[in-house]
């Protein structure tokens, strides 16, 4: 039976997972690699690169949750200002409701500003 290289990394990576009890050492990595016929260069170079990936994900992960607390700020002060708002329109024209134009065009802000946060993939600038 042959195997192509997807099946030996999956295979592989099984493997590990069932196997590790604890974290590798950076001895035990180069160790492994040079079994599995990988230079040490090529190595460095594969670690340089994954380690960039991880911390694009920790700043993705932060920029996101940068961007939710943002929103859930704008939203509490729509709920404030517009309760504010419709309070002193029924006080001082009960008969007339004009704090419905600002809370309308507000509202419309306030619905792009949920949809990019929830709705598009955060790419980093």
């Amino acid at each position: 039976m042959s195997y192509n290289s997807e099946d030996v990394e999956q295979i592989l990576q099984i493997a590990l997972t069932d196997k590790q009890e604890g974290e590798f050492s950076r001895e035990q990595l180069v160790e492994m690699a040079s079994e599995l016929g990988i230079s040490t260069n090529i190595l460095e170079k594969t670690e340089q690169k994954w380690l960039a990936q991880q911390e694009e994900e920790l700043l993705r992960g932060t920029s996101n949750t940068l961007r939710r607390r943002d929103f859930r700020t704008h939203f509490i002060s729509f709920i404030a200002v517009n309760l504010f708002l419709i309070l002193l329109n029924l006080i001082t024209s009960p008969s007339y409701f004009w704090s419905i134009f600002p809370i309308l065009g507000w509202g419309l802000g306030l619905f792009f500003h949920w949809w990019n946060v929830y709705h598009t993939k955060t790419e980093d600038k």
